[in-house]
This record gives C-alpha cells, structure tokens and sequence, in this order.
C-alpha cells in the first residue's frame, strides 16, 4: 500500500508478536476474572464479573471487525470509530474487572496502551491520506510482496 504513515509507525513485522502477547494476556485476564468472580460469594462480585464477560466479548468483536473495515474496506473513518469504541470498552471492562480481580485488570494494561497506539495510527493513517484510502495500492517487485521489508511511500528507496 501506498499509503502516508504517521511517525513513529513499527515495521511490519512488530504487529504479528505484539498481537499474539496480547490476545494471551488478554485470555489470562478473562480466565482470571471469570474464575475469580464466578466463584465468589459476594453478588456484586459475581455481578460485575458477568458484565465484564459480556464486555470482553464486545471487544473482541469490535476487535474483529477494525481489520476488514480498514484494509478490506479501506473505511479509515469506520475503522476509526470502532477503535476509538474498542478503547473505550476495554477502558471500562478493565475498571470492572478491577473490582473483581487487580490482576486480571492489571494484565490488561498493556492491551490497553497498545490500543491507544493503535488509535492514532489508525487516526493518522486516516488524516495523512485524507480520509481516503482507495486507489493507494502499487505493486510491489515480484517476490517481495508481504514481506517485513515492504515499503510505504514515506520511506527511504532501497
């Protein structure tokens, strides 16, 4: 793709294992909630524990949907609700499951910061291609095409 990149954008490669640390980190938080609350006596815990079930599954459909809505669809306007809304949710599930388990919210806070990283690349990708990201793919040589080395048009030429 062809598009502009905000400063401070990680290569390519960066986004496979921070995803994967954080998808476990963020089954660890889940498992811990769910098992620490469900297993409470006190109502409000078990409570607050079912709400941050049904929160954690929100995210991870808002979570789900970013990725067609931005490179699919390239709706860097929709991608950009939803992310700034996936924030928001995990924001709140994490303070939830914080009265239930402060090991559980604590493992979500690098979900959390990696989120609003993610919103403001999604924000300046968004903004540095005014909002537009159709017809901004090139071909890439033969051989090279995703690839970690591939390049975007503020790069240096190899």
């Amino acid at each position: 793709m062809s598009l502009k990149q905000p400063p401070f954008r990680p290569p390519p490669w960066v986004f496979g294992p921070a995803w994967t640390t954080l998808y476990g980190l963020m089954g660890y938080a889940a498992h811990r909630a769910w098992t620490t609350g469900t297993s409470s006596l006190n109502p409000t815990t078990h409570a607050l524990t079912l709400h941050g079930a049904t929160l954690y599954t929100i995210q991870l459909g808002l979570n789900l949907i970013w990725m067609p809505l931005f490179f699919k669809y390239k709706r860097p306007i929709a991608a950009s609700v939803d992310i700034l809304a996936l924030t928001g949710v995990v924001g709140y599930m994490t303070y939830i499951w914080a009265q239930v388990d402060g090991v559980a919210a604590w493992t979500l806070a690098p979900y959390l910061g990696w989120l609003c990283f993610a919103t403001y690349l999604s924000l300046g990708v968004g903004w540095l291609n005014d909002w537009d990201l159709k017809d901004k793919e090139r071909r890439m040589p033969e051989g090279k095409k995703g690839r970690a080395g591939d390049e975007y048009v503020n790069e240096k030429p190899e």
